[in-house]
């Protein structure tokens, strides 16, 4: 499995462990950047490039990291066909790809814990995306990614 990752300054040390936690346990980990702490760049750039490249097809799976994972997911799903999610922990980083398919989880690095992150991402890349009532929700932000640009209805 082919997995993008990328940061901004604020978890660049974060990035590393995860990636080394990654190349670990056998996956593909190509790392979108930054690598230099102590200079300040914007993460909605780092957002975007991971959701472009599993929009993209050219990696499976993606991971963005940045102080709290919130700027960054924010980043990431205005990409037409991402689903990025937050996640905190084992469950939440389950629930992500079970209920949701997400195919980008986001972390913060000022606000988890290393072995944490290790765990929620671990039972993120295990879970197993559902079917049944999940599929037709799916099919709703699948909708809004062509209807974010007509004009709000009245």
């Amino acid at each position: 499995m082919r997995i993008a990752i990328a940061s901004d300054h604020a978890a660049v040390s974060f990035k590393s462990a995860i990636t080394d936690h990654l190349t670990a346990e056998g996956y593909e980990v190509r790392d979108l950047g930054t690598n230099d702490p102590t200079e300040s760049v914007d993460y909605p750039d780092y957002g975007a490039a991971v959701g472009r490249a599993v929009a993209t097809g050219t990696a499976d799976l993606g991971i963005a990291l940045c102080g709290t994972g919130i700027g960054i997911s924010i980043a990431a799903n205005k990409i037409a066909g991402v689903r990025a999610a937050v996640i905190h922990d084992e469950t939440t980083g389950r629930l992500a790809r079970e209920h949701n398919h997400a195919n980008v989880i986001c972390l913060g690095a000022r606000t988890t814990g290393e072995q944490v992150a290790f765990d929620a991402i671990d039972a993120y890349l295990r879970a197993v995306p559902g079917d049944g009532r999940h599929l037709g929700r799916l099919a709703k932000l699948a909708a809004l990614d062509d209807a974010a640009s007509l004009p709000p209805e009245n």
